[in-house]
């Protein structure tokens, strides 16, 4: 498996835990007690605001750990540069990402068109940003998996 797959499992791997673990406690700490909370747009920006840099701290903090360990295994260093092949699929990564959130974004406004509660669009928009993330990793992995 080459160092940029594994760089993409490992984000996709890490992505899907912390997002999972962090809806699991919001859910178990904060909507449990109390499902009226969600009718609270405040906790819901509060909650997606603090997601954000958690998730990016632990992403930060797991890219290290993996440098660490994969200098452990296999005494070499994790490529700096891209190529031509890498910012191809970096860039067909992004624009399915792109597109999936933009499909997301309508459902969410189709929501409210159709008169839903507002924190359901909150929570489209949160699971279509969770979605297009995945979908862009995983598009990197097929890519790259593919030889293109």
């Amino acid at each position: 498996m080459d160092n940029k797959e594994k760089q993409t499992l490992v984000t996709l791997i890490t992505f899907i835990v912390i997002f999972t673990g962090y809806i699991l406690y919001v859910y178990n700490n904060y909507v449990v007690g109390d499902a009226e909370i969600l009718n609270d747009l405040k906790f819901c920006g509060k909650a997606f605001l603090i997601f954000i840099p958690i998730a990016i701290l632990a992403q930060i903090i797991i890219y290290i750990v993996f440098s660490i360990i994969n200098k452990i295994i296999t005494d070499e260093d994790l490529p700096t540069k891209n190529d031509e092949r890498d910012k191809l699929i970096e860039l067909k990564a992004i624009r399915v990402s792109h597109w999936i959130f933009t499909l997301g974004f309508l459902l969410a406004m189709g929501s409210l068109a159709i008169g839903m509660k507002p924190y359901i669009m909150l929570i489209i928009l949160f699971f279509s940003g969770f979605i297009s993330s995945v979908f862009s990793e995983l598009t990197k992995l097929y890519f790259y998996r593919k030889g293109f």
